[in-house]
């Protein structure tokens, strides 16, 4: 059992940075793969970024998002730059116990995930 803690998210003016972590819990932190998604109202939430177990592969789908991970301190983080109001969502940090492509496994399939943190980017 893993348990997932976002924090970081609020809001920020467009152009702006914010730095999200999700906190894990247990001693098995580093044999997943972690990722983060978002969720914007009345949308699907969808793929942000992911990292390997290892942190030496990663994924973004957002050139101005950076991915990272602490195996030590059990978190992972990512670092949002320039930011615009199509960024507002809710981030999600989810782990995966899978390796391979990242980005192709759906939300269904990431094993647990975090309660959400809020982001706001206003214009």
């Amino acid at each position: 059992q893993v348990q997932l803690v976002e924090s970081g998210g609020g809001l920020v003016q467009a152009g702006g940075s914010l730095r999200l972590s999700c906190a894990a819990s247990g001693r098995v932190f580093s044999t997943y793969a972690m990722g983060w998604f978002r969720q914007a109202p009345g949308k699907e939430r969808e793929f942000v970024a992911a990292i390997s177990r290892s942190g030496g592969y990663v994924e973004s789908v957002k050139g101005r998002f950076t991915i990272s991970r602490d195996n030590a301190k059990n978190t992972v983080y990512l670092q949002m730059n320039s930011l615009k109001p199509e960024d507002t969502a809710v981030y999600y940090c989810a782990a995966i116990n899978l390796a391979g492509n990242l980005k192709a496994y759906p939300p269904a399939r990431w094993d647990y995930w975090g309660q959400g943190t809020q982001v706001t980017v206003s214009s």
